[in-house]
């Protein structure tokens, strides 16, 4: 179970376009205070690259009051991209957008207080912000004050309510929530347990590349869970975690070419796939990895 950062997407401006050509008709506009100017000038400077008047123009539109402009000014501070990193810097446009009900900048904010940068680490006041964020349908928010409810933080732990929150940000397609929704179902924590529904929601998120989701769900096949055995699904989903990196896929895979479940036998493969375990970390891995080395392969 874990939270997400900062969002570092330009929120609000992306359907602003300028051309090149443009820029100084726009800048006069802008000068005359012109939002709308400043807004593209923003974009345009941000596609370039030259994130100096980029913070500059962003700056503008933040003094104006635009909630959008806020919000992005203070993820130029978050990330230290075009002005000096400076997360107080960042609560105090994240707050003026936040009060104003801006929902992106209310889960940022949150996020602010729950890790405890630019301000004291407070949990009671991130989950006040996820909730005023989550209200709005926001799936980050959704999600982490799902996990609020999950961990106990700032609010009575309460796995019922876990479930409610994860349950809105996976319908909404966020993948962090879908996994810890299939985890819910796995363990029977806030519903009854159900490995059929933990295997549709481990499906959904390892579609988008979630590699836990993708070794649980490779889990489920290979122990029949919910689901029927499938040592050749099993396979597919051990593979593609492993390529992400994730050393016990990359054992599990290892295990299936050097016992030929689900894939071709190859003791080759198998200890290539011991080896990228061992590396990452896994000692029976380095072990397997030895033992074929031994035999030859």
């Amino acid at each position: 179970m874990f939270k997400k950062l900062f969002i570092t997407t330009l929120f609000g401006l992306s359907a602003f376009s300028a051309q090149a050509d443009n820029l100084s008709s726009l800048t006069a506009q802008a000068n005359n205070g012109d939002m709308l100017a400043m807004a593209k000038l923003a974009k345009a400077y941000s596609n370039q690259k030259n994130y100096a008047e980029e913070a500059k123009w962003l700056t503008r539109l933040a003094e104006k009051d635009s909630s959008a402009g806020q919000l992005n000014l203070a993820l130029m501070y978050i990330n230290g991209r075009g002005v000096k990193q400076d997360y107080k810097q960042a609560v105090y446009w994240l707050q003026k957008a936040a009060d104003k009900g801006y929902a992106p900048a209310q889960h940022n904010l949150a996020v602010a207080y729950d890790e405890g940068h630019g301000v004291k680490q407070d949990y009671q006041k991130a989950a006040y912000w996820y909730q005023q964020s989550a209200k709005q349908g926001f799936a980050e928010a959704e999600f982490n004050l799902g996990v609020s409810y999950d961990k106990g933080q700032g609010l009575k732990q309460d796995y019922k309510q876990a479930v409610y929150w994860y349950q809105k940000a996976a319908k909404q397609g966020y993948a962090k929530a879908q996994l810890n929704l299939a985890l819910m179902y796995a363990d029977g924590l806030g519903v009854p347990k159900d490995e059929k529904q933990a295997v549709s929601w481990y499906q959904k998120a390892a579609e988008q590349g979630s590699v836990q989701a993708q070794y649980n769900l490779a889990v489920m096949y290979v122990q029949g869970q919910g689901v029927k055995q499938n040592y050749q699904q099993a396979a597919y989903w051990n593979q593609k975690a492993a390529e992400q990196g994730f050393a016990q896929a990359q054992f599990n895979l290892a295990l299936m070419y050097d016992y030929g479940e689900g894939v071709k036998q190859d003791k080759h493969l198998a200890k290539d796939w011991f080896g990228k375990a061992c590396k990452n970390g896994a000692q029976k891995g380095c072990e397997k990895y030895r033992a074929l080395n031994e035999q030859g392969y």
